[in-house]
């Protein structure tokens, strides 16, 4: 099991973890939530349901990771520049900024969520001797793991500006030399991976 998902009864999923990977997990999960941002909370004296239907940003985020978390609904500025018209460009400009609007607060919120749900799972173990533990999760959780698994390799990927032609075995990713200040955060990204992937597998029928 170690580094690898199994299925558990009830459509759950388990995972041996030690003492560094643990640890790895809980401070990339926090760094996302940092990321995200806390959201946006009620003022003293706002009533709670108008807060519910306050609108958001209409702009992309200026941060690339969030714009990566957070893309435009229609193609952003490249599916605008491809509009075969300037006014059909304008229009998706405005499409993508209304889109957003609307749903960016609860894309949050959501992004925020799942990657809570991974620190508090992460926390609620009862390490070994050797300080490793094997996480449990439920259907629900591993559904906020996969989700937030994901959004960890975008943000990262993002940070290392990572295209498609490095990721496979003969990219550049997997030929950086142990001196490269990037080596950490590559090897992250690629175990993030493949614990996505695992988990993936383990929960198809």
């Amino acid at each position: 099991m170690a580094g690898h998902f199994e299925a558990t009864p009830g459509g759950g999923a388990a995972v041996a973890l030690d003492e560094v990977e643990i640890s790895i997990l809980r401070s990339l999960a926090v760094q996302l939530l940092e990321l995200i941002g806390p959201g946006d909370q009620p003022a003293d004296g706002e009533d709670p349901l108008a807060a519910l239907f306050a609108e958001g940003p209409s702009k992309p985020p200026t941060d690339p990771a969030l714009a990566r978390l957070f893309p435009d609904a229609y193609g952003g500025p490249e599916g605008a520049a491809g509009a075969g018209k300037p006014e059909e460009g304008q229009e998706l400009r405005e499409r993508s900024a209304e889109f957003r609007r609307f749903t960016e607060m609860d894309l949050r919120t959501g992004k925020r969520d799942d990657a809570l749900a991974v620190v508090r799972t992460l926390d609620a173990l009862s390490p070994a001797q050797d300080g490793g533990a094997v996480l449990t999760l439920t259907g629900d959780e591993c559904l906020s793991w996969l989700r937030s698994l994901n959004d960890l390799r975008l943000t990262i990927g993002t940070r290392l500006e990572v295209s498609d032609e490095d990721q496979g075995e003969e990219g550049s990713l997997y030929r950086l030399p142990d001196s490269d200040p990037r080596k950490p955060m590559v090897m992250a990204y690629l175990w993030l991976g493949a614990l996505q992937e695992s988990l993936v597998e383990t929960l198809m029928p």
